[in-house]
């Protein structure tokens, strides 16, 4: 990615961790790095262009916040080690977040994450057959359960669970349900 390209979208990433995604503009963001709206353009096209760039930049991050080489762990390891960058990223940016599960992004990196839940059907020895669609049912559980953590918008299930370390308990049960799933898809070919 081209430095000035990601500063640009670094600036607006930013922008929307601080004041929302409604508050970023061309505008807005060309004044954070010091240019007029029109020089943006070049760099990242229009604001459609430039929301697409910031699914990159999730993605790119997401990607980092996995951590060690994913290839040579147990894949239920993998699997829990995925669903929580997902929700470490979401923590990170709760305003540009949803972006991730409502908007279909330009670049390659945007299957990231589909790739690598794949990757960790195949390891667990899900038939072909099943596995892109056992990959986006798990991809939109990460994704819808995170993103409504983050918005508010999902009710909470027990007396309290706002309560960050509650619900983080609850996420690391549903992550555990999603292994279990994954093996009983194996059982049951």
């Amino acid at each position: 990615m081209d430095d000035k390209r990601r500063l640009i979208l670094d600036q607006a990433l930013a922008l929307v961790d601080e004041r929302g995604l409604a508050a970023m503009s061309m505008r807005a963001v060309a004044e954070r790095v010091g240019l007029t709206s029109m020089a943006l353009y070049p760099y990242v096209g229009g604001k459609d262009a430039l929301l697409d760039g910031l699914v990159d930049l999730l993605t790119l991050e997401l990607g980092s916040k996995v951590g060690e080489d994913l290839a040579d762990i147990d894949w239920r390891r993998r699997l829990v080690a995925l669903g929580r960058a997902v929700r470490s990223l979401a923590y990170a940016h709760p305003a540009a977040f949803p972006l991730l599960l409502n908007r279909q992004a330009a670049g390659a990196s945007a299957s990231w994450l589909v790739a690598a839940l794949r990757g960790v059907l195949h390891d667990a020895e899900v038939p072909a057959a099943r596995i892109p669609r056992l990959a986006r049912l798990i991809c939109a559980f990460l994704l819808g359960y995170t993103t409504g953590e983050v918005t508010g918008g999902l009710p909470a299930t027990e007396p309290g669970l706002g309560d960050r370390g509650k619900a983080a308990a609850e996420f690391e049960e549903d992550l555990q349900d999603l292994v279990r799933l994954v093996e009983a898809t194996v059982r049951v070919g």
